[in-house]
């Protein structure tokens, strides 16, 4: 396991959620929701939040549906990826899967007692922290970092 501090992000067209874990990857907390529909000042948002934690990567999620294909969000979430990547540099970008990480935090979140409407500003945070968790585990289990890395095009 390598160690350092990560960012993962969950993006939403309305919201993003952002999560962050300890230097060891022991455990993903949430950071904040940024506002998702000014693409420009979100990505400005990210940036700052990765001068501030200086991750050793950040892990984006990929919606994909259950059968493993990607659609029209999957693809406006890799332009993000992308647009991430440009912003971010020389931090590595990396895509991982993240199926179902909305519906386990929201199932977290109620078993907390939060209710839906409560909880929908938090929603996109503990999604991400999901995503993030996920990726801590796979990436101890295999010893190799999760998902894709994303290609810096200049």
């Amino acid at each position: 396991m390598r160690r350092g501090r990560r960012l993962a992000v969950d993006v939403g067209e309305a919201r993003i959620g952002v999560a962050s874990c300890d230097p060891d990857g022991v455990l993903a907390t949430p950071v904040e929701t940024v506002p998702g529909r000014d693409v420009p000042a979100a990505q400005r948002r990210l940036a700052a939040l990765v001068a501030e934690y200086e991750p050793i990567e950040v892990i984006v999620g990929l919606p994909r549906s259950l059968a493993g294909g990607e659609g029209p969000a999957a693809a406006r979430v890799r332009g993000f990826a992308e647009e991430t990547a440009r912003r971010v540099a020389p931090v590595p970008v990396r895509l991982v899967d993240e199926r179902m990480s909305t519906v386990t935090a929201a199932r977290a979140m109620r078993a907390s007692g939060v209710s839906a409407k409560k909880g929908r500003s938090r929603i996109d945070q503990a999604a991400a922290v999901v995503i993030l968790q996920n990726a801590l585990e796979s990436e101890r289990a295999s010893g190799r970092p999760p998902g894709q890395c994303v290609e810096v095009v200049v």
